[in-house]
């Protein structure tokens, strides 16, 4: 119980990752708040995790709503010791028909580059930005970004996606040595390959569009992209970012602040 009556914000704690590393904070004794754009999943989740806690809608990439919700939490609660910057990838499904995987920069929409740094980034920034006078008032706190090994990695896939997560891991490194002082530790985790909903839109846009995949599901496509790209031959779970979330949140890590470290099976190894 190394969170013991800690009270922790996860953002996009309703499913995957998010939701694993509420359930670890829960599971070490911490009062979890889930907030999530889908309210009524993230209200069910809060029920299914129990130790008291809370679920509710929540644009984070909104200022006034992020505002608002860390202080319903602080509200409820009467404080704020831990904070997950989880939310991330897009709103709504991941198209699968008549849009090329790899489309290059001038194809790109620049609708949809705004929305991807809007959705990963300053998500991360606007929780951060209003926590951040709770945390002081506890006298210290940890703060866990969900960052990605996209951040460190060339992706042209991708391009909007890493370069929102390379700004949460520029964003981690400032925000550590600014806060320092107030004994907050911020810290960001560098997620593998997981199939989580984004994977799966992934798998299926892969699998959609590339007829050597025709006749494979989505998470056959994920398996043999597991199997081919993580050196150690299996895929990442939200469990494992979870746990490895609690610990950068308990005293265990009183010294660890400023640090990117990846749960993926090697693959940034190569």
């Amino acid at each position: 119980m190394k969170l013991q009556d800690r009270v922790a914000i996860v953002t996009g704690g309703a499913r995957g990752i998010g939701e694993g590393i509420a359930r670890a904070f829960a599971e070490e004794g911490a009062k979890v708040a889930i907030l999530d754009l889908d309210g009524e999943a993230a209200a069910a989740t809060a029920a299914a995790i129990g130790n008291g806690a809370i679920g509710f809608a929540c644009d984070v990439a909104a200022d006034g709503e992020a505002k608002a919700g860390v202080a319903r939490v602080v509200e409820h609660f009467g404080g704020l010791d831990i904070l997950a910057n989880n939310a991330g990838a897009g709103r709504g499904p991941i198209p699968t028909e008549n849009v090329q995987f790899n489309a290059g920069v001038e194809n790109s929409d620049p609708v949809g580059w705004d929305e991807t740094l809007s959705q990963n980034l300053r998500t991360t920034f606007l929780v951060t930005k209003y926590a951040v006078p709770h945390l002081k008032a506890r006298g210290q706190g940890s703060i866990v970004n969900t960052s990605s090994i996209a951040g460190i990695t060339a992706s042209p896939a991708l391009a909007a996606y890493a370069a929102a997560k390379a700004g949460v891991i520029s964003f981690t490194r400032s925000m550590a040595l600014e806060l320092a002082p107030a004994l907050i530790r911020v810290n960001a985790i560098g997620p593998g390959f997981l199939y989580t909903r984004a994977w799966e839109g992934m798998a299926t846009l892969m699998q959609s569009s590339n007829p050597a995949f025709a006749n494979l599901t989505p998470r056959d496509v994920f398996l043999g992209i597991v199997k081919q790209g993580v050196p150690m031959g299996r895929e990442q779970t939200p469990e494992d970012i979870g746990k490895l979330a609690a610990f950068l949140a308990s005293e265990d890590a009183k010294n660890i602040t400023g640090q990117f470290i990846s749960v993926d099976g090697g693959i940034t190894l190569r």
